[in-house]
């Protein structure tokens, strides 16, 4: 079988294990009351009808012909796994090139469900945003963040926020009015989304995932011009701050990450962890040393645990809280 998602990115490719077959008691979509990835009963649209391999195809391609993209070794360790109830197989690559100090993807496929996870991670030289696309689909919901998540603070920083986003605002508007706001996200999680962020939610259709697509690779190929222009620096200080911020932002979506429960349920806690530490959001060893309760002590719990709500300020936004200029009104 091949690791890679069409014949035309065989240059991409590495040989990779068997898929790993994990055994543990855990089942999958064990719980009835399992929230976003539940099943719709009577769903007449098959989740088989579409597929984020193409997303994946056109990322890689794209990467190749702006950059010079070679196997990351993560590859070695993280490529396929099968599911403890073998009916789903999680697939993942990983990349690394000038620039760029890992591009990785993990796709899902199963009867009932197709995940897409691909995120672009710069060297800490430069405070270029994080590339990031996150796809849920089941034949009755579809879930997405596709986003070039802030490395700095967009709210409080003008300057980031003109620098990188300004002129990124029409990307943004225009699929903005294709895509609506999904509804609530959390006052914590908006500290890492952008003015041109799309959070929505929507039914199943082709023209849905046709437009998502579109924007998918219009999104990526506005990362690839903000990468290309971009100077790396050379103060350390500053050098320093970039790899402070894109650790922290590592070290809370590895904590609270939306996806955790499902990996969970597909191939057991210890191996989800793993997963989530050493290859989605790896780095989190590497760029730093500063733990999650190092970085929101208000977490903490009074045994010292990581409180596990997904927000403790408990403020939510209902409706998209950047205005068409993309100036926050909250």
């Amino acid at each position: 079988m091949e690791s890679c998602t069409t014949s035309s990115l065989r240059s991409f490719c590495v040989a990779v294990k068997p898929p790993v077959v994990l055994s543990t008691s855990v089942g999958v979509f064990s719980s009835p009351h399992s929230c976003w990835w539940r099943r719709r009963k009577g769903a007449s649209f098959h989740v088989s009808a579409i597929s984020y391999k193409k997303f994946i195809g056109f990322a890689l391609n794209e990467a190749k012909r702006q950059t010079h993209l070679v196997p990351s070794p993560l590859q070695e360790q993280f490529n396929s796994m099968i599911s403890v109830d073998g009916k789903a197989e999680l697939q993942m690559l990983s990349f690394q090139a000038p620039k760029i100090r890992l591009l990785r993807s993990m796709s899902i496929e199963t009867e009932v469900m197709q995940v897409l996870d691909f995120a672009v991670f710069p060297e800490p030289e430069f405070d270029v945003p994080i590339f990031c696309a996150n796809c849920f689909s089941t034949s009755s919901t579809n879930i997405v963040v596709l986003d070039l998540n802030p490395l700095h603070d967009v709210i409080g920083r003008r300057d980031y926020k003109d620098r990188y986003y300004k002129s990124l605002m029409p990307l943004g508007l225009k699929y903005v009015e294709l895509l609506p706001w999904g509804g609530k996200l959390t006052s914590e999680s908006l500290k890492f989304f952008s003015p041109i962020v799309l959070w929505t939610r929507f039914s199943p259709s082709q023209d849905r995932f046709d437009i998502l697509y579109s924007a998918f690779m219009d999104y990526y190929k506005a990362w690839f011009e903000l990468i290309k222009q971009a100077v790396g620096e050379t103060d350390a200080s500053q050098i320093m701050s970039n790899r402070e911020a894109q650790h922290r932002y590592l070290t809370w979506r590895a904590e609270k990450d939306p996806g955790h429960r499902m990996l969970t349920k597909l191939i057991g806690e210890r191996s989800s962890k793993e997963l989530l530490r050493n290859f989605l959001f790896n780095g989190i060893n590497e760029l730093g040393s500063r733990t999650f309760l190092d970085y929101f002590p208000e977490y903490c719990c009074e045994d010292g645990t990581i409180n596990e709500k997904r927000s403790i300020i408990g403020k939510s936004f209902e409706n998209r809280p950047w205005d068409k200029r993309g100036e926050f009104i909250g």
